[in-house]
């Protein structure tokens, strides 16, 4: 009798999970992808090019933003460059197309 009920605990574990499974696997959206509107990362890549800007003037990445200026994407970076002779650091600020 304990062996009955142990196979019948397992197979109803068994099936509660399978039954999660499936559920799971037919609520999840299928997205095809679409030419039409291509999903742009700018944030990120705004960073990434904004290290890089930072590195080539010497100075620290203050700010990296994404923006549309004239219908273009761009990438507003703004960087601290040391002043010299203990002064205090410039900002500058530099605008980089998003390509």
């Amino acid at each position: 009798m304990k062996k009955f009920r142990s196979h019948i605990r397992t197979a109803a574990l068994t099936l509660a999970a399978a039954g999660l499974f499936v559920s799971q696997a037919t609520a999840m959206p299928v997205v095809e992808p679409s030419v039409e509107q291509p999903v742009v990362l700018a944030a990120g890549d705004c960073y990434a090019i904004g290290q890089q800007v930072a590195a080539q003037n010497g100075g620290t990445l203050a700010k990296a933003s994404p923006s549309t200026r004239g219908g273009q994407q761009v990438c507003v970076i703004v960087v601290l460059v040391p002043g010299k002779e203990g002064q205090r650091p410039r900002r500058s600020e530099i605008v980089v197309p998003l390509n």
